[in-house]
């Protein structure tokens, strides 16, 4: 039963904190910056704003453009109820839900890049022509990673291969674990639009990839891919400090406030490395997903010696 109730009051938890990840995130650059910055809670104050305005919709556009962010949403919900966080227990938790994972997050990037190609404008296609080369190289990282721990763990489910994972002591599976979350580390910036791979800030028409496909949302929209961005950080840090946080004390709300903790932390990192390391050049991005993909792998033969 405690198990079960760790298990809800974690995809609450994503739900509510979501936003607050990104706020951590941009307060953590304020402050190597030498500034204030904006509220910790100003994502939350953007989302209110946006989800009490209308939509407007261009008349090129069909029913494909309106639906992308919905569909987007819906897909990072699901999501969320498939990852742990260390040893708290998915919602949603089978063999084989890692391959469903990581078909939901793909699910989430089509709906998007569908609704960018819905505009007919070129500006936003040839975002999301970067998003969807940047992701053929992420996903082979992210799918390989998560084959080296499930082969560490010997299961197929993540919920198990989270809780699993440093039940021998973290000797046996430190090389693994330390590959693997190089290697997760690399996807979530790829995957959230984050420095060094994208600026999700910026406005300079030759270096945006996400920010140009959801140039033409706006409104309830808008706010349903900035949630929806916020929820998917959530996931990816959730896979992050699984790995990278070893520390399981066999009480699941005890586990779940040491994942708190990790997201916090994972965060503040993200933070760190937007502030100390500049934005890669587009023909440079690709090189870092294939280190990511050669990480993966050697932590694959790792695990398999």
């Amino acid at each position: 039963m405690m198990t079960t109730c760790a298990s809800l009051l974690h995809v609450v938890l994503a739900l509510a904190l979501s936003p607050l990840l990104v706020g951590i995130v941009n307060r953590t650059k304020a402050v190597f910056a030498g500034r204030h910055g904006r509220p910790l809670m100003q994502v939350y104050y953007d989302l209110a704003k946006l989800w009490r305005k209308g939509a407007v919709y261009s008349r090129t556009t069909t029913w494909v453009f309106r639906a992308g962010p919905l569909v987007g949403l819906a897909a990072v919900l699901v999501a969320v109820t498939l990852v742990p966080l260390g040893g708290v227990l998915a919602v949603a938790a089978f063999p084989g839900d890692l391959v469903l994972l990581a078909y939901v997050l793909a699910l989430m990037r089509f709906a998007t890049v569908l609704a960018a190609l819905d505009t007919g404008s070129a500006f936003e296609g040839m975002g999301a022509s970067r998003e969807v080369q940047f992701s053929l190289l992420a996903e082979p990282a992210l799918l390989g990673a998560l084959a080296a721990l499930a082969v560490s763990a010997r299961n197929l489910s993540l919920s198990q291969i989270y809780a699993a994972l440093y039940a021998g002591g973290g000797a046996p599976v430190a090389g693994t674990a330390m590959l693997a979350a190089a290697t997760l580390l690399i996807v979530l910036l790829v995957e959230n639009a984050r420095i060094p791979i994208d600026d999700p800030e910026t406005h300079l028409e030759l270096t945006m990839i996400h920010e140009v496909m959801v140039l033409d949302h706006g409104g309830v929209d808008l706010g349903f891919i900035l949630y929806g961005a916020a929820l998917k950080l959530w996931v990816f840090a959730a896979l992050l400090v699984g790995v990278a946080v070893p520390w399981r004390t066999g009480h699941p709300l005890a586990d779940l406030a040491v994942g708190l903790g990790g997201m916090a932390m994972a965060a503040v990192a993200v933070g760190v490395i937007e502030s100390t390391m500049a934005r890669l050049r587009l023909v440079r991005v690709p090189r870092l997903l294939v280190v990511a993909s050669v990480l993966a792998v050697v932590a694959l033969v790792w695990a398999l010696r």
